[in-house]
């Protein structure tokens, strides 16, 4: 049935608009699985990362930096609904403190950018069908923003679940959008392509991009990093920070012992029984903050190599067709990640960033952090800690979804004396409220009066 399958995919996929190469990445990835490829990377056939260069002992000069910032684009990745948040439109849209929101905040970084070093550094969001409209209604009230009449987005592809049975799309009549799902933010070099920017961009004379995730606000644009990153020549840098206890998730760049080259292992190509040696933050001490940091003229080169289609590791995921009903049919998602492109070039570098560099919200946890004192943004949209450590917060399942948050935190909460913040029940926080040191609430719930200061341990 794959044969079948495969070309039932291809069709669907044209008939939807997804461009040609993505339609051709796709199906470099199906043939991976149909062989029974699991895209699982051993631990014991690489090396941790050690001694990477540091972000606190670049030196370049002002000119350097702007002259590096000149010919630099800003990307933010920005297909992401925060469905897991419990959103039905653009995770950016959603207000981070003061009635802004994180596409407010991004944008506010950008223009400071410009004005501080004289430069135009555009801004393009790779955008998904579902994150265009309400996005691009939101840019509208920039005028500002569009230079060298470049466009603000560009659309991430999209492909359609397979059926872990037999490799065919799957078909989910009662809701179609379900027979779909995004390629994982590897998509991005195949969008690019089709789209033309990339030989556009660098027409423009343009020649270097950093890339992060929208909701990432520590990833703003950096003439300096811009400096040193120009300065080395190299392809490819990618940003790590220090690995803590709390950074057991988050992917990690590692050597292949083969080749030795840089790669990326997130936790999805990791086997069970390898956990252990993924999660150890003294076996591998620094983790992938996906900020990017490209060659334009290599990536360009490298794509034209290949047509267009980068043999990135695959990520095979799997589901259900609908993701809220288990016994909906077992379908595989086809996935790849953009920072697993770095084992393609000669030249790649790794950069090791403070943590200030990585704030980005992935659950209520890091809104409730964002929207206290702990943080304070000023007019240049540059998120600021006013303490070195950060408290650890943990909030119950009731606190998963944005409006049950907001319903229960409907003021900042002052966090700047607390170590950490656990809550296990359905508590509700008043005006005023202070947290202190380390502070567990039970699952008993109640609510927490205004001006109540909070004292643990």
């Amino acid at each position: 049935m794959s044969d079948a399958g495969l070309k039932q995919a291809q069709q669907k996929m044209a008939a939807a608009g997804v461009g040609s190469t993505a339609i051709d990445v796709f199906s470099h990835h199906y043939k991976q699985v149909e062989t029974g490829a699991t895209g699982l990377i051993p631990e014991d056939s690489i090396a941790p990362v050690t001694d990477p260069a540091s972000a606190e002992s670049i030196t370049v000069s002002e000119d350097q930096s702007r002259d590096a910032l000149s010919k630099t684009v800003f990307i933010k990745l920005n297909g992401g609904l925060g469905t897991s948040m419990g959103l039905d439109r653009a995770k950016s849209l959603l207000e981070v403190r003061e009635g802004k929101n994180f596409l407010d905040i991004v944008v506010a970084q950008v223009l400071a950018a410009r004005a501080q070093w004289g430069v135009k550094l555009p801004l393009l969001l790779m955008d998904s069908f579902n994150t265009h409209d309400d996005t691009m209604e939101a840019l509208s009230h920039h005028p500002e923003l569009p230079v060298d009449g470049l466009p603000l987005d560009f659309l991430q592809s999209k492909e359609p679940k397979i059926l872990a049975e037999d490799l065919a799309p799957v078909n989910w009549p009662q809701e179609p959008d379900l027979e779909w799902c995004p390629p994982g933010h590897g998509d991005i070099y195949a969008s690019l392509y089709d789209s033309g920017l990339l030989a556009r961009l660098l027409d423009l004379g343009y020649r270097y991009a950093a890339v992060s995730n929208s909701d990432n606000l520590g990833a703003c644009p950096d003439a300096k990093l811009a400096g040193w990153f120009a300065s080395t020549g190299a392809d490819w840098a990618s940003e790590v920070c220090t690995r803590t206890v709390n950074d057991k998730k988050g992917g990690h760049l590692a050597t292949r012992k083969s080749d030795g080259r840089l790669i990326l292992r997130d936790t999805a190509q990791t086997a069970e029984q390898d956990m252990k040696y993924f999660t150890d933050e003294h076996l591998h001490p620094y983790f992938n903050a996906n900020n990017l940091w490209w060659n334009l003229v290599s990536l360009k080169a490298k794509l034209d190599e290949h047509h267009g289609v980068l043999e990135l590791p695959l990520i095979r995921n799997q589901k259900t067709a609908d993701p809220t009903d288990p016994t909906s049919p077992a379908v595989i998602q086809i996935e790849s990640a953009m920072g697993a492109a770095v084992e393609l070039f000669d030249d790649a570098r790794v950069l090791l960033v403070g943590r200030d560099r990585f704030v980005p919200v992935k659950k209520t946890n890091e809104l409730l952090l964002l929207r206290s004192d702990v943080y304070e943004i000023g007019d240049d949209g540059h998120l600021r800690a006013r303490s070195a450590q950060i408290p650890g917060i943990d909030l119950g399942k009731t606190y998963s979804f944005v409006s049950e948050f907001d319903k229960r935190f409907p003021h900042p909460v002052g966090l700047l004396a607390a170590d950490s913040l656990t809550v296990h029940g359905d508590w509700t926080f008043g005006r005023n409220v202070t947290v202190e040191g380390n502070v567990d609430l039970g699952p008993e719930g109640g609510t927490v009066a205004d001006g109540e200061v909070l004292r643990g341990r």
